[in-house]
């Protein structure tokens, strides 16, 4: 079998430049034309079917082998509304957008991949299916190309399917690290709209104030989480927007906050999403005030396979050696909508150490911050991974020897 890591190692100055010019260039949620003209570009050339999305600006490349059936390799494509001072010399050229969470990366990633497993396509056992996807950031762009048909686009079922996710911090440059079971939380939303009577502020009993409600649902929420849910389970409910008046001398009429909340069992985030609307329903008829109380219930936990997991740290093993790879003791409380595709295909999502030389990646700025910086290092060994796992997982469905073999 081809040396996977060698050949992605002569691609990292090309998939540098790729990387370059899609973080120049940022654009966010759904609508990514510009990114992928670059895609396009980039894959123009290679032996792929491609299609693109239509209520989305995705991009689905299939890259036919033998059967028994197709993997899943998905690279995010889409950037974060926020101002970059990272300093970079490409750094983006827009005030109003950032690649803070690596998703340029991503991008040139899987292009990298497509490339290797376009040169081995004689050794490919099966079919591998390349999900440019937009809108991972808060816009379901999964959800939206399986509602399009990413999942068949090979015409058979996906065996497995593989992520890879840069962290700008946490683990040390050019580790990969996952784990089995809960990898990150699922992700919902609590939106609460309370309606009192107006008045003014110094005659408060005058009128009934829904900001004062409005600020004890907030901390009573907090002190339901710890007097309600299991302390061996976890859920984390932060308030991240709260509004209400427009002067200080003014009760309003109306008050509102929305939260984000974070489980990793369904159990939990159902106990969850019906007792947080019962304790603001509760807190309001004590004020004699109306309360609108909305759970919503978005991405699901984002769940390793565990024989999957178990393949990754193989593979990392065998193109890069042991040391390559951690074992995460814990899940981490952010969400992915990559979630939607383990939901339905056996996979794993898999982290890797991306900070800068010369960073401290227990100090470095974290994925989302306006400072959040990525090493370009990574990138053929990111490309090497997603060509490794579809040429080792698709020879092992097809019952080769050489799926185990080290030289991968």
């Amino acid at each position: 079998m081809m040396d996977v890591a060698e050949r992605a190692a002569s691609l990292g100055g090309e998939l540098a430049e790729l990387r370059h010019a899609l973080h120049l260039e940022p654009e966010v949620g759904l609508q990514l034309p510009a990114t992928q003209r670059r895609v396009l570009s980039a894959l123009s050339g290679l032996p792929l079917e491609l299609t693109t999305g239509s209520a989305l600006t995705s991009v689905t490349g299939v890259l036919r082998g033998a059967q028994p059936g197709p993997a899943v390799l998905r690279g995010d494509m889409d950037a974060l509304q926020i101002e970059e001072k990272t300093g970079v010399p490409y750094r983006a050229r827009t005030d109003d957008a950032m690649h803070a969470c690596g998703h340029d990366l991503h991008t040139a990633m899987l292009v990298g991949a497509a490339q290797l497993l376009s040169q081995a396509r004689e050794e490919l056992a099966g079919s591998v299916i390349f999900m440019f996807q937009p809108g991972e950031e808060a816009c379901d762009g999964a959800g939206h190309m399986i509602a399009e048909g990413v999942l068949d686009a090979a015409g058979d079922r996906p065996i497995a399917a593989y992520a890879l996710h840069v962290m700008s911090a946490g683990w040390p440059n050019g580790t990969f690290a996952t784990r089995p079971g809960p990898m990150l939380a699922a992700s919902d939303a609590l939106a609460v709209r309370v309606r009192g009577v107006g008045g003014h502020g110094s005659a408060p009993h005058l009128a009934r104030d829904p900001v004062l409600a409005a600020c004890e649902m907030a901390l009573a929420l907090q002190t339901y989480l710890t007097r309600s849910i299991d302390p061996f389970e976890t859920a984390v409910l932060t308030v991240g927007s709260f509004h209400a008046g427009t002067r200080r001398n003014v009760i309003p009429e109306t008050a509102s906050f929305d939260a984000t909340v974070r489980t990793f069992s369904q159990q939990v985030r159902d106990q969850v999403a019906r007792e947080t609307v019962r304790v603001c329903e509760g807190i309001a008829a004590a004020h004699g005030l109306d309360v609108a109380a909305v759970y919503s219930q978005e991405y699901p936990v984002t769940v390793n396979d565990e024989a999957e997991t178990a393949f990754v740290a193989d593979t990392v093993a065998a193109l890069f050696g042991g040391d390559a790879f951690t074992p995460m003791e814990r899940p981490v409380t952010g969400a992915e909508d990559f979630s939607r595709v383990l939901a339905e295909v056996p996979g794993a999502m898999v982290f890797l150490g991306a900070t800068p030389p010369g960073g401290d990646y227990t100090a470095a700025p974290f994925n989302h911050s306006q400072y959040a910086a990525f090493d370009d290092g990574v990138l053929s060994a990111g490309a090497a991974l997603y060509a490794g796992l579809a040429l080792r997982r698709l020879a092992a469905a097809a019952g080769r020897h050489d799926s185990r073999e080290g030289t991968a």
